[in-house]
């Protein structure tokens, strides 16, 4: 089953890319005692993840935060590495953590794991926006197809604020 709107997060780790290597946190580090717009996708630099998903978000990451939201998290089942090279090749003003979930444990404790398989990708994370209070999922916004940004985008969370 899904997490909902209403739900409490459950608890899974993360990695986290620092200036000393990977780092793991978990969802208590991130989103305990904040306000997290998280952001979801299936893939670091696949086609509408990059040139779609992360532009919708940094375009309105000042206006995100302007409504009260600690932390801009954007997550993928990739490892850190991976994440922290896309970090740095989209996150030109640094508004974002960005949560490595390697092994799609946080995916999967959620409900929200996506079997991409037949196209090579394995499990991968759905594509959605999530606004976290204090671990409490607030609003839940869930593409219905993986390949399109018509409701999880950082436009539709910004007007939800």
């Amino acid at each position: 089953m899904s997490i909902q709107v209403g739900d409490k997060l459950p608890e899974t780790k993360f990695r986290v890319m620092t200036e000393e290597g990977p780092v793991v946190k978990t969802t208590d580090n991130i989103f305990k005692g904040k306000k997290v717009a998280l952001f979801a996708v299936p893939g670091a630099y696949t086609g509408t993840c990059h040139k779609m998903h992360l532009p919708s978000i940094f375009l309105n990451a000042y206006a995100i935060k302007g409504k009260g939201v600690d932390t801009i998290a954007i997550t993928s089942v990739n490892d850190a590495f991976v994440m922290n090279a896309w970090k740095k090749d989209t996150d030109l003003r640094d508004e974002a953590v960005f949560l490595a979930d390697g092994n799609a444990e946080f995916a999967k404790a959620i409900g929200l794991d996506l079997d991409a398989s037949g196209n090579g990708l394995g499990i991968r994370s759905k594509r959605y926006s999530m606004l976290v209070e204090d671990g409490k999922v607030t609003k839940l916004n869930l593409e219905p197809a993986p390949g399109k940004v018509e409701v999880s985008g950082g436009d539709t969370l910004l007007g939800q604020l």
